[in-house]
């Protein structure tokens, strides 16, 4: 608790000269509000002390009352006490009365744990039972919509063979009349070959050695480029030779 001489220090002037007014106002404005808080301060006190004063006399009050109770309620605690102890030794005579039954009903006890183990196995197994009662009718009320899928797919199958069979007989004609397609071109280009040859063998008996296009002498074909050949110009021919046949075996395979 602050006292007047925790007060911050005045402020005097050290200075020649009278002191300003204005410093000495501030002076006193702080010494009284400092002697107003110790007023407050010691009312404070004095309301406390009266206050402790009361608590102490209802305290002293209370703990005579006490010491006037004590020997009462001693009384009755040792009253209750051997009301107890009394009840106990009755009890512990009926305790030893009961010793035979004791056996009896530890027994019955441990046959009741039996039972009700034997009880819970029994509810586990009702339990599963039932789940598989339950799982087997939702596979019976399943099961005419799996004859209908079985139906659907074995149509289907039936359907996929057939189409299998029919396309199976149709790759195989095909295949014969692509064979046979083939020796006709192969035969075609022969035959045009040896036209070829034979169209160059008689351009050559009737030009001369020397006619008027020895200039071009070397292989036939720069003298007539593309007369025989594939219709554009190019030498090379296709796997049963050139003309204009030997291309179109490219879109067929090979046998």
């Amino acid at each position: 608790m602050g006292s007047f001489r925790d007060a911050p220090a005045p402020y005097l002037h050290r200075g020649h000269g009278p002191v300003p007014l204005n410093v000495l106002e501030e002076d006193l404005a702080i010494r009284r509000d400092e002697i107003r808080r110790l007023v407050a301060n010691n009312r404070l006190l004095i309301d406390e002390n009266v206050a402790l004063g009361r608590e102490i006399a209802a305290g002293k009050e209370e703990l005579h009352n006490l010491g006037q109770m004590i020997p009462k309620i001693r009384a009755d605690k040792e009253a209750q006490t051997r009301d107890l102890i009394q009840k106990g030794l009755k009890l512990e005579a009926e305790l030893r009365s009961l010793e035979p039954v004791k056996s009896e009903v530890l027994q019955l006890q441990s046959e009741c744990q039996k039972l009700d183990a034997f009880n819970q196995e029994m509810q586990g197994k009702i339990q599963g039972l039932s789940q598989d009662l339950k799982r087997l009718r939702a596979e019976n009320e399943q099961i005419p919509t799996l004859k209908i899928e079985v139906d659907g797919l074995r149509q289907e199958f039936m359907m996929a063979r057939s189409a299998y069979e029919y396309e199976k007989k149709l790759n195989t004609e095909q295949m014969e009349q692509r064979q046979v397609l083939e020796k006709n071109l192969v035969s075609m280009a022969r035959e045009v070959e040896k036209l070829k040859a034979e169209s160059l063998s008689m351009d050559n008996r009737a030009r001369g050695p020397d006619g008027p296009y020895g200039l071009l002498r070397g292989s036939p074909d720069m003298r007539y480029p593309g007369a025989f050949g594939d219709g554009f110009g190019n030498e090379k021919g296709g796997p049963y030779g050139t003309g204009p046949w030997g291309t179109f075996n490219h879109g067929y395979p090979h046998r």
